[in-house]
C-alpha cells in the first residue's frame, strides 16, 4: 500500500510539526517513532514522549484505505531533508517495513507495530474551551519564557504559570532570581483557571505557533483539566501533562511604589549592558549600576583586573543608588521586549528592581540584586 505520495516540502513540513518532542535516545525504543495512521484519504501522525502527545492530520495522497504502523521519526526527517523540495516522494508498506522512494533513491525502513505505541490517556474532565490568537500567545510566551528555571529541584519553577480569569490571560515565569509577568486581554470571558505548563511544552508551542497578525489571524483553542492541558491549532492537537505543585505568589514578589524611577531608551541601555558584560567573568556575571541625578553609570570588572565603564545621560532627579545585578538577567529581559522605552524602578541598593513598559501594565520584570 502507498501510504503517502506528495512533494518533499509538504511531507517534511507535516513530519517536522510533530517531531519536535521526539527524543533520539529513549528507554522505550518505540517512542523514537512516529505513529502513522491512514484512514481513507486522511493521514494522521502522532508522536509522544509519555508526557506530551502531538497529533496532526493531513492529506498527502497515496492509496485510500486503512493502515497503521510506526517508523523512526528522526531518520525519516533526516532522509527527506537530503531531497529537493519539489521532488515527489512516496512511502509504501512492505510486510513489516516501509519503503521511502524519491527520484532514483530507495530507503527501506524498519517499522514497529502500531499497537505497541503508548498513547497518552486523555483526561475525561477538561474545562471549557477558549480561544486566543496564536500570535497573542506566542508573544506572551516570548516575553516570559526566558525566566523559566532549568532543571530546578523546585520542579514547579521549570515551566510557566498560566492564569486565565475574566478577560485576562497572564503568564508568569520565575527561577527564584528573577520573575517575568506578561498579560493580554481576551475577546471572551473565561472561568478562572491556573495551571503550570512544563518547560518542554512551552518550547514546543513557541516553535509551532504562528505569528501571523491581521484580521483573519489563526487562533489556538485551549482546554485545561487538573493534570492535563489540550491545545488545538492549525490542524494539530497537542496534549500535555501539567506540572503539579504550588507556584509562588507572584503578586507578592512584584514590588509596589518604588520611590525612584527612570525611563530611558531600551536599545541604548541594552547596548551599554552588552558592552559592559564583555568584561565580566564567566562565573560571576556581575555589573554595577550607579544612579545619580542626570547619569546612569554601568561598570564591570574581572579577575584579570580589567574593567569597563559606560555612562548614559538620563532624566533623573532621585536618590543616588549603587546596585549590582547579574547582567544576563537584565539583557534577557531587554532583548525580549519590543518597545522603544523601558522604565526601571528602584528603592535602594538592596531591594529588587522592577522593569516595566511606560504607561503599560501588561509586562513586569522583577530582578533581585546581587552583591558585588
Amino acid at each position: 500500500m502507498i501510504v503517502l505520495k506528495a512533494t518533499q516540502d509538504k511531507v517534511l513540513a507535516v513530519l517536522q510539526s510533530v517531531a519536535g518532542i521526539v527524543e533520539r535516545r529513549h528507554t522505550l525504543p518505540i517512542l523514537a517513532n512516529v505513529l502513522i495512521r491512514k484512514t481513507g484519504n486522511a493521514l494522521q501522525l502522532t508522536t509522544s514522549d509519555l508526557e506530551i502527545q502531538i497529533r496532526t492530520t493531513a492529506e498527502l495522497g497515496g492509496d485510500t484505505g486503512d493502515f497503521t504502523t510506526t517508523v523512526g521519526a528522526r531518520k525519516l526527517i533526516d532522509i527527506l531533508r537530503t531531497m529537493p523540495g519539489d521532488q515527489t516522494v512516496s512511502l509504501e508498506s512492505q510486510q513489516s517495513k516501509l519503503m521511502l522512494k524519491g527520484g532514483k533513491s530507495r530507503f527501506t525502513l524498519q517499522s514497529l507495530p502500531a499497537e505497541d505505541f503508548p498513547l497518552v490517556q486523555e483526561s475525561a474532565a477538561f474545562g471549557p474551551v477558549f480561544a486566543v490568537p496564536q500570535k497573542t500567545l506566542k508573544d506572551l510566551l516570548g516575553q516570559v519564557s526566558f525566566a523559566m528555571a532549568v532543571q530546578d529541584i523546585r520542579y514547579y519553577l521549570n515551566g510557566i504559570l498560566f492564569v486565565a480569569e475574566g478577560k485576562t490571560l497572564s503568564l508568569v515565569a520565575t527561577d527564584g532570581h528573577r520573575l517575568a509577568f506578561a498579560s493580554a486581554t481576551l475577546d471572551v470571558e473565561v472561568p478562572k483557571q491556573e495551571v503550570i505548563l512544563p518547560r518542554k511544552t512551552v518550547i514546543e508551542l513557541q516553535r509551532l505557533l504562528s505569528d501571523a497578525g491581521g484580521e483573519n489571524q489563526p487562533h489556538i483553542e485551549m482546554q485545561f483539566a487538573n493534570n492535563q492541558a489540550k491545545f488545538t491549532f492549525g490542524g494539530m492537537e497537542f496534549v500535555t501533562k501539567l506540572v503539579e505543585g504550588k507556584f509562588p505568589d507572584y503578586n507578592r514578589v512584584i514590588p509596589k511604589n518604588h520611590k525612584n524611577s527612570i525611563t530611558l531608551g531600551r536599545a541604548p541601555l541594552l547596548a551599554s549592558l552588552q558592552r559592559t558584560a564583555i568584561m565580566t567573568s564567566d562565573k560571576f556575571k556581575g555589573v554595577r549600576l550607579n544612579l545619580e541625578p542626570g547619569t546612569l553609570r554601568v561598570a564591570s570588572n574581572n579577575a584579570e583586573q580589567e574593567e569597563a565603564v559606560d555612562e548614559l545621560d538620563i532624566d533623573y532627579g532621585g536618590d543616588t543608588i549603587e546596585i549590582g545585578f547579574n547582567v544576563t538577567y537584565l539583557i534577557d529581559a531587554l532583548a525580549n521586549m519590543g518597545q522603544d522605552m523601558v522604565k526601571v524602578e528602584l528603592s535602594d541598593g538592596n531591594s529588587s528592581a522592577l522593569m516595566t513598559i511606560p504607561d503599560n501594565d501588561s509586562f513586569k520584570y522583577v530582578v533581585m540584586p546581587m552583591r558585588i
